[in-house]
């Protein structure tokens, strides 16, 4: 039997929280999400041992009430500084970020700016190195906009059994965890940095992986507290940056190549999206977006080219039908375009 955010919120404010308040009053409880019997939030706290007791009291008495799947992810913000200095200081460099168990390798996806097909090719990439017999996860890093369920066709809430580790979902051989799967698809994540650094490394460590070759990240567009989190805090093995020929586009993508430089994350190569479009009555071929800019970008740094991949409505479609064009076409010549990045990656043993 469902559970209403009434009978949740009345729940929380029987819950003390320092100063006196009890949780609702205290705002500890943010992003507040219900549904059935599932009940997730974040606590924003200064810093999380003392709340350790105020969210496991939440988390019986919100059993008491019904709640048969509770996620409290806690998040502690620090005080306010300088602007963050994106270089790894020195104390940082000699710990060094965590290796995930299991995982082989950890490939990031990036752009510089949206709309460029960042995600399109991460599903696509994702399901060509799936075919060539890798075994191959996926996280949705893009909190503010995920679309890999969508892609991928993956639906249903990620369950935990324990209430200690995430067990992902599956398709296409890809083993796959995102926000997406956690919230309604119009729902907004309206959350700060801190909250959203926090659910990403939940994402990354507490999710049961399992043994996979390759874990590819798609991240959102820029150069935010995503990517800095997950350069700081997981080891990645390498970059591959997506861009349109335009220059606008590039202008972005030099920007994320420079963040991942800044970071000491090496840059595997880039790819051109939507570098050339074929009319599909006359057979004209037209740069809709111009040619060569990415080429010519990755010869300037010293990266491969990895792929020319062409602006199609196929692609486009196979996306949207939550089945990537290297599943739903697979002999197709856009489809053999990603299975030439995924047998580049693997020849060169940057997976």
């Amino acid at each position: 039997m469902s559970i209403t955010r009434e009978q949740v919120l009345d729940c929380l404010k029987t819950i003390a929280a320092p100063g006196g308040t009890d949780m609702v009053s205290a705002g500890l409880a943010r992003a507040l999400n219900i549904d059935g019997t599932t009940v997730r939030f974040v606590m924003e706290v200064s810093s999380p041992d003392p709340y350790l007791p105020i969210k496991k009291e939440a988390e019986e008495k919100l059993r008491g009430i019904g709640a048969e799947s509770i996620s409290i992810v806690m998040t502690a913000h620090s005080q306010p500084t300088a602007p963050p200095d994106l270089k790894p200081s020195r104390s940082a460099a000699a710990a060094g970020p965590a290796k995930i168990p299991g995982i082989d390798k950890i490939i990031a996806v990036a752009s510089g700016k949206g709309g460029v097909g960042k995600s399109t090719v991460a599903a696509n990439l994702a399901c060509a190195l799936t075919a060539e017999g890798k075994r191959v996860g996926m996280l949705d890093a893009d909190v503010y906009g995920p679309s890999q369920p969508r892609m991928l066709g993956v639906s249903g809430r990620p369950q935990s059994p324990d209430g200690k580790l995430i067990l992902p979902l599956r398709n296409f051989g890809v083993t796959m965890m995102s926000i997406g799967l956690m919230t309604n698809d119009d729902q907004a994540v309206v959350w700060r940095g801190p909250m959203l650094m926090g659910a990403l490394q939940q994402m990354l460590s507490q999710v049961q992986w399992g043994a996979l070759d390759v874990l590819i990240v798609d991240l959102p567009p820029g150069t935010g507290d995503v990517q800095m989190t997950l350069a700081q805090k997981a080891q990645l093995d390498g970059a591959i940056i997506v861009s349109t020929p335009q220059d606008v586009a590039l202008l972005d993508a030099r920007k994320g190549i420079d963040m991942f430089n800044q970071m000491n994350t090496p840059i595997i190569g880039m790819i051109e999206n939507m570098s050339t479009h074929i009319c599909s009555n006359c057979g004209h071929e037209e740069h809709v977006f111009g040619h060569g800019g990415v080429a010519a970008e990755a010869e300037k740094i010293g990266v491969p080219l990895l792929a020319e991949i062409p602006l199609h409505l196929d692609i486009r479609m196979a996306a949207d039908g939550g089945a990537p064009i290297v599943v739903s076409k697979p002999d197709s010549a856009q489809a053999q375009a990603f299975r030439k990045v995924a047998k580049s990656l693997i020849e060169n043993k940057n997976i």
